[in-house]
């Protein structure tokens, strides 16, 4: 739903039918539904880009035309006599008193899975009632895709490179031959492991079965899965893994790339994390730190809505979203 403001501060929202114009917060803060889709800078807590996005859509929203203060009756006079009765602004409802109309406690957010602090890419945040569809896509154990960054010839003791250095060691004799055949073992005994959780011999005609049926995904949250895992880019000593994973943290990607780095006879340390996708959520639909604002977030909430309904999932009776309120509604419009 593409839309644009103007220099009154209005919000342009067009529709397939005739533009409407959306000048009113309230109206504003009930499109704010869904599924919004943010790149996560890489030293930042999942917690401090809920804050950031919060307090910028906030102070947008309160720039907006906001609901008058409430009105308070008065009667005032000599009660012997006819009194004077009077309609007037409530101070008690005035944002001086009160504090802004929209603060950050109005709004329900929530993400499916962490990422990580030194993991940057795609995080999607629930926003009111996208927090059910968030849940939804966690329980689901969608696929995430990771490139992970490593570095060979030392070690760390936060295995990452920010850690006290606690071991050094050669790596001339690694290769990419090498490397790719130790991550074909790895990928195959993860495989293996799979139909190992599901009560099934891997040579079985269960196990086809099973397969046919499509991506086989442990029912324990506990257990990280990795279905593909290659190196896209080798320069010794530097290289890249592409690592499709399920119930993955951060820390077990660090000590995947330690554990890599044992069994190639040296050392490694990873030096960078990036989600690259999760589900059907790509960096092309992430919205930059200078993106996270009133008129992009609405519009990326729009489209994900679309992405989500054209790609259902377990959780697809949660995503029915109310309709857009009809700004030439004369009722009382209360955030």
């Amino acid at each position: 739903m593409p839309f644009s403001v103007n220099k009154s501060n209005r919000i342009i929202v067009k529709l397939t039918m005739p533009t409407k114009l959306i000048k009113d917060a309230p109206t504003l803060f009930r499109l704010l539904n869904g599924v919004v889709c943010v790149f996560k800078p890489s030293g930042i807590p999942e917690g401090a880009v809920k804050y950031s996005l919060l307090t910028k859509l906030c102070n947008e929203l309160n720039q907006v035309e906001c609901r008058p203060p409430k009105e308070i009756v008065t009667i005032a006079g000599d009660t012997t006599k006819e009194m004077r009765v009077t309609v007037s602004p409530s101070y008690a409802d005035h944002p001086l008193v009160v504090g802004p109309r929209y603060q950050e406690k109005d709004f329900r957010c929530q993400w499916p899975l962490p990422l990580g602090v030194h993991t940057s890419g795609v995080l999607l945040l629930g926003l009111n009632q996208g927090v059910r569809i968030v849940r939804a896509l966690e329980h689901a154990h969608q696929i995430r895709t990771f490139h992970v960054t490593g570095q060979l010839g030392r070690a760390t003791d936060t295995y990452f490179t920010d850690g006290k250095v606690v071991e050094r060691s050669k790596f001339k004799h690694v290769s990419r031959e090498r490397m790719d055949k130790l991550l074909a073992s790895i990928q195959a005994a993860h495989q293996r492991t799979m139909f190992e959780l599901s009560g099934v011999d891997i040579q079985s005609q269960d196990a086809y079965e099973l397969a046919v049926k499509g991506m086989i995904r442990p029912a324990d949250p506990n257990v990280p899965m990795i279905y593909g895992i290659k190196c896209v880019e080798f320069n010794p000593p530097d290289f890249t893994l592409e690592i499709h994973s399920t119930n993955e943290s951060e820390i077990y990607l660090k000590k995947l790339i330690n554990a890599i780095g044992i069994k190639l006879h040296t050392a490694a340390v990873c030096s960078g994390l990036r989600c690259i996708r999760h589900s059907y959520f790509t960096v092309q639909n992430a919205l930059l730190r200078k993106h996270w604002t009133l008129q992009h977030v609405i519009d990326n909430l729009q489209e994900n809505d679309k992405l989500i309904r054209a790609n259902p999932d377990r959780g697809n009776i949660l995503l029915n979203k109310p309709q857009l309120p009809d700004p030439n509604d004369q009722q009382t419009l209360i955030a």
